[in-house]
């Protein structure tokens, strides 16, 4: 009699490796399971009978869905149903099921009343058989405890791919899902060294950081279409690996910088790599944000040789003053072809707002900070 929850087929997994996106290989290595009493085959099938169905027809599969899940939770779930709620929706751990597998999951500890080892549970997600195509994976708190530490998360991160040579199928990696203000401390999450995952996926096409003390390394992923690192102190070597990345096929670029107070260093000049475009030629949106030298860039935006590739740039979050918005205006023909651009949260009076309004079609000012001459400083420090 097959071994119910733990049927594998080598060939017919490897057909989902090379294209995740295939309905079709999912559908014939369902029919498999199917047969090998593994209810991973019947939920597949189920699902994607209701990609399609309306009405009382959707109604009647999801019952059937429930019903699955409930008659055979250990084997969907085994110990991971512990870090869900009852109705298995969320806690420290949110799944999104996609034809008869977990497609994305969410990681972290709920409240600060959870006490949940997080790496223990990311290690559980990521060595279960109905994780075994996972695309996405976003990791939350840490620990409320201070530090909100991920160092443990990544080695748990490492050991399992490591093991497996890899993850074919992961296309985005969100590490940090806090609210800065509210949950932690930006300053107070530390993301460490994160270049060792790079190599372990091939596939990723979205990176997203928020943190401190985050250490790139040397930057090659080949797939990358989005790469966000959100901090209050970008240190001189984590710059340095943003500019020499190798990511030919990067759509999106989103730095924060931080305040020098709190040691992050440079300014517009050390950028200018990044504004003559080195190494992005597929950018289309560009973030500069949370810096205290926008009224620099402002001097060097309008010649940037980026700027003619792009259709968004985002200078939020800055110390940009009206002095800044004045040489914007001076050269607005530079912008008018960008279909959006932001300047929340920066040091604008009205005067400056004005300015920047009819720079492009798209125009974000939002909340504006109170403008200070001799005390400026970005929106988020460490």
């Amino acid at each position: 009699m097959p071994r119910v929850g733990s049927a594998s087929n080598p060939e017919l997994e490897a057909a989902i490796l090379r294209n995740p996106e295939d309905a079709d290989a999912y559908l014939v290595y369902g029919d498999w399971l199917q047969r090998q009493g593994d209810p991973r085959g019947e939920l597949m099938a189920l699902q994607h009978a209701r990609l399609g169905a309306r009405g009382d027809e959707a109604r009647a599969l999801e019952e059937q869905q429930s019903a699955l899940f409930e008659e055979h939770r250990d084997v969907l779930l085994g110990d991971l149903a512990d870090a869900l709620d009852e109705a298995g929706l969320e806690d420290d751990l949110q799944l999104e099921w996609h034809l008869g597998f977990i497609r994305t999951a969410r990681v972290g500890q709920k409240d600060p009343y959870s006490g949940r080892d997080i790496a223990a549970l990311v290690k559980q997600l990521l060595t279960h058989p109905s994780a075994r195509f996972l695309q996405g994976l976003t990791l939350g708190m840490a620990s409320f405890e201070p530090p909100n530490d991920y160092s443990a998360i990544i080695e748990a991160l490492l050991e399992v791919w490591r093991e497996r040579g890899g993850s074919k199928t992961l296309h985005s990696l969100f590490i940090g899902d806090f609210v800065y203000s509210q949950d932690a401390d930006i300053s107070a999450s530390f993301l460490g060294d994160i270049s060792p995952l790079y190599a372990l996926l091939p596939g990723l096409r979205s990176l997203r950081l928020r943190g401190a003390s985050v250490e790139l390394g040397n930057i090659d992923l080949p797939e990358l279409r989005e790469f966000t690192v959100e901090t209050g102190c970008l240190l001189p070597p984590a710059l340095k690996s943003i500019i020499a990345a190798k990511w030919p096929k990067l759509e999106r670029l989103e730095v924060w910088f931080g305040r020098r107070g709190s040691g992050a260093e440079g300014g517009a000049k050390d950028v200018q790599p990044l504004l003559d475009g080195k190494g992005l030629p597929n950018l289309e949106s560009l973030g500069l944000c949370n810096a205290e030298f926008v009224d620099e860039l402002c001097k060097l935006l309008p010649k940037a040789k980026v700027l003619e590739q792009l259709a968004r740039l985002d200078l939020s979050r800055g110390a940009m003053s009206d002095e800044g918005a004045r040489l914007l205006a001076k050269n607005a023909t530079a912008f008018a072809h960008l279909e959006h651009l932001d300047f929340t949260e920066n040091t604008l009076t009205d005067e400056g707002i004005r300015l920047v309004a009819e720079l492009c079609p798209s125009v974000s000012t939002g909340e504006q900070r109170e403008f200070d001459q001799d005390y400026r400083y970005a929106a988020v420090g460490e």
